[in-house]
């Protein structure tokens, strides 16, 4: 182990894949170099974190940046800027902008906006549509490519593949993990009367269980034919969690921070606010949920941090759009939920970073090891904090968790070894680089 360090964490909890002990974290070249009693070694600058823990870098996996098309509710810039603040090191950006992100040309056009302005590390899902199919082998492995990203059913923007020989005609060329967002577009179709009008409180009528459980069983079904891994993105209810549990063998899951935080009784409070797709449904599904979790069904967690702004939120449902922010809060909501005894710290862990590292191929990220990137979620489990909408970075300026306590807050995030936030403030300019991943290198 080397004795001298560009920087050392001294006097932390480490929290990690050995679990938690006090121990120093040094770091050389932007990458962790010594994990240990380093109390004898030099270093450029010993930062004290004494009473804090470190976390391997937090990795959200499912965020709407809203560039290009959209920028007047959210940009690259500002939503990494939350994601820093919240203490997220890294993300996975969505296609559903405008133009959409379908083409190598519309991925290499993010790749130059996110240069110099992304203050987070990223990648870029690329959409799949009936048009692209063919061309998933060379899109999937491109520089900066999360991987392939498909709507089965209708969300914000135009990206759908509604039917089943195109999601097979997909799920025949990939050979990473495609994510997908399975809702039955057929059985919507069937059920807008529905909606009523005024009446946020309706969208899990119309978006009900069964339009989930439809889709998803027909995506297992194909995915086995075809012989392809599959991730099923912002899983909401119990029936779609037991029909996944049967089939973890390809298929991975999704949970959001607001499907296990909120539920139907909120619609009172939040009105449009709470609209999401699939939406928020009532609390026995939100139980079965964290059933899900602690049985380990539930792999990783994603924000589906999905802005618009207050104006947009305030039309009469359902003209309004769905979709809330969720990056800059996922880690104190959900370090409220280890205080509270919902999960372990060390699940936590495995669904923010080794987790995301594991299911898609994240090259150098995702634990607290030599030889991996120096990206740290320094977070502060006793602080008791308020979470306000003048605390959100993200454009649109407002959280549905506006006025709520938690216990458990961010105070550092750390890529690459560069310092990015540290107590609440930005204090480097916008280094983020894009992720490099084991199957595409």
């Amino acid at each position: 182990m080397p004795r001298s360090f560009d920087m050392i964490l001294q006097g932390g909890t480490v929290a990690d894949h050995t679990g938690c002990s006090a121990r120093d974290i040094g770091i050389a070249g932007g990458k962790i170099a010594g994990v240990g009693d380093l109390s004898g070694a030099s270093a450029g600058e010993t930062i004290s974190v004494a009473g804090l823990h470190i976390l391997p870098g937090v990795i959200d996996t499912q965020v709407h940046f809203r560039e290009p098309g959209a920028t007047q509710k959210e940009d690259l810039e500002t939503g990494s800027r939350a994601a820093v603040l919240g203490g997220v090191t890294a993300v996975f950006e969505m296609p559903n902008t405008s133009p959409l992100t379908t083409s190598a040309a519309a991925l290499e056009d993010k790749m130059v906006r996110a240069k110099g302005r992304m203050h987070c590390d990223f990648a870029f899902w690329v959409g799949g549509t009936h048009d692209n199919a063919r061309d998933i082998p060379e899109l999937e492995r491109l520089p900066g490519a999360a991987g392939i990203k498909v709507f089965m059913g209708s969300s914000t923007g135009s990206l759908l593949v509604a039917d089943d020989a195109g999601i097979a005609s997909i799920l025949s060329q990939t050979r990473r993990r495609a994510a997908f967002h399975s809702e039955d577009e057929f059985r919507l179709d069937e059920r807008k009367m529905f909606r009523v009008t005024n009446d946020p409180s309706s969208h899990p009528v119309w978006r009900d269980e069964t339009v989930a459980l439809r889709a998803t069983e027909r995506l297992l079904r194909i995915a086995r034919e075809k012989r392809a891994m599959i991730h099923v993105l912002h899983v909401s209810c119990g029936e779609e969690m037991d029909l996944l549990a049967a089939h973890k063998d390809i298929a991975s899951v999704e949970v959001t921070p607001h499907h296990l935080t909120l539920s139907a009784d909120d619609y009172a409070r939040l009105g449009t606010k709470l609209q999401m797709n699939p939406p928020v449904r009532d609390k026995s599904h939100r139980g079965r949920l964290w059933f899900a979790v602690s049985q380990g069904i539930a792999d990783i967690l994603g924000s589906d941090h999905a802005p618009h702004t207050l104006e947009e939120k305030a039309k009469p449902y359902p003209q309004s759009p769905s979709g809330m922010t969720g990056v800059q809060t996922l880690v104190p909501v959900m370090l409220d939920h280890v205080n509270k005894g919902r999960l372990s710290l060390l699940q936590f862990i495995d669904m923010t970073s080794a987790g995301p590292a594991r299911l898609f191929g994240i090259a150098g990220k995702g634990r607290i090891a030599v030889g991996y990137d120096a990206d740290l979620t320094i977070v502060d489990m006793k602080r008791r904090a308020t979470i306000e909408n003048r605390w959100i970075a993200s454009r649109c300026g407002w959280t549905p968790y506006d006025g709520k306590e938690v216990l458990g807050w961010p105070a550092g995030t750390i890529i690459r070894g560069q310092r990015v936030m540290w107590e609440g403030e930005l204090v480097t300019p916008a280094q983020g680089q894009a992720l490099r991943f084991c199957q595409a290198l």
